[in-house]
């Protein structure tokens, strides 16, 4: 099980002066939002907010619209845009929830509600920032 940095998630309430700011003033490179399906929101499943994307090359900034309703209205308990989050990529997803199985820690599988792409599971490090880990799904 290999786990990469893959991207950082900040929330706010303007998306878009927010990814001006990191294109714009820090000079990142703006990832078309084409590049990132989402799968569509509903009543009880899903993200319906605001989000752009940008990067230096290797990292990415996931610049999201903040919604306090977003674990509730998907059943889960941990909200991962509430106050951001930052996110690892593995190559076994399985084998990394047997890990937080085993550490007795608890987490938020939000599966595919979020992007078609990707299987998602938010968890808390013992400070409480909201933790990433996911694999592509194609």
């Amino acid at each position: 099980m290999k786990l990469e940095f893959h991207h950082i998630n900040f929330v706010s309430e303007n998306v878009d002066r927010m990814h001006d700011f990191y294109v714009n003033v820090l000079g990142l490179d703006d990832i078309p939002q084409e590049k990132f399906p989402r799968t569509e929101a509903t009543g009880s499943s899903g993200y319906s907010g605001q989000i752009r994307f940008a990067t230096e090359g290797k990292m990415q900034m996931h610049l999201a619209e903040r919604a306090l309703d977003i674990a509730f209205n998907n059943g889960q308990v941990i909200n991962p845009v509430d106050r951001g989050h930052i996110a690892f990529r593995t190559d076994d997803l399985a084998a990394f929830l047997r890990l937080l199985d085993e550490k007795g820690i608890p987490y938020s599988d939000y599966g595919t509600a979020f992007a078609k792409e990707w299987h998602q599971v938010f968890f808390m490090d013992p400070e409480g920032n909201v933790i990433e880990v996911h694999q592509k799904v194609v």
